[in-house]
């Protein structure tokens, strides 16, 4: 199954996919935020395109694992995708993935102001393949 790794922002959104077989993620797309029911009518789009079998939402906490504004708005956008799509959704935590996917892209060359949008992707890749990672059993469902 290709699962969909997103990194949630509130202005733009990283998305990840991985290989049907579920070993590799990478980086696809960023949306924009520009109205709320056109970013869910793109990323619905999106799921349908690439065939999307489940989702895997990265869950921004601090270094200390405590939440911040971040985290919730990651999870009222979890609450409004499951209103929008049957499809399994799970939580990923993550601690700097922004921050590492900067950093992967800068060892690549890329310099960040010119490439918010890949780290954006990149985020999502690291968000997915930690997910990947994971033995089902330790899968936690949003």
């Amino acid at each position: 199954m290709k699962y969909l790794g997103i990194d949630y922002g509130t202005k733009r959104t990283g998305l990840a996919v991985s290989d049907p077989e579920e070993r590799f993620a990478f980086p696809r797309a960023t949306l924009s935020m520009t109205t709320r029911e056109a970013f869910f009518a793109s990323l619905l789009a999106f799921i349908e395109k690439e065939g999307i079998g489940g989702i895997v939402i990265g869950l921004p906490l601090l270094t200390d694992g405590s939440e911040q504004l971040t985290t919730r708005q990651a999870r009222h956008f979890a609450e409004r995708l499951k209103r929008r799509t049957d499809k399994p959704i799970f939580w990923m935590e993550e601690v700097l993935s922004s921050f590492e996917a900067e950093e992967d892209l800068r060892l690549a060359g890329r310099t960040a102001p010119k490439d918010r949008a890949l780290i954006d992707q990149q985020a999502a890749a690291r968000i997915l393949q930690s997910f990947l990672n994971q033995p089902a059993e330790k899968r936690r469902p949003a």
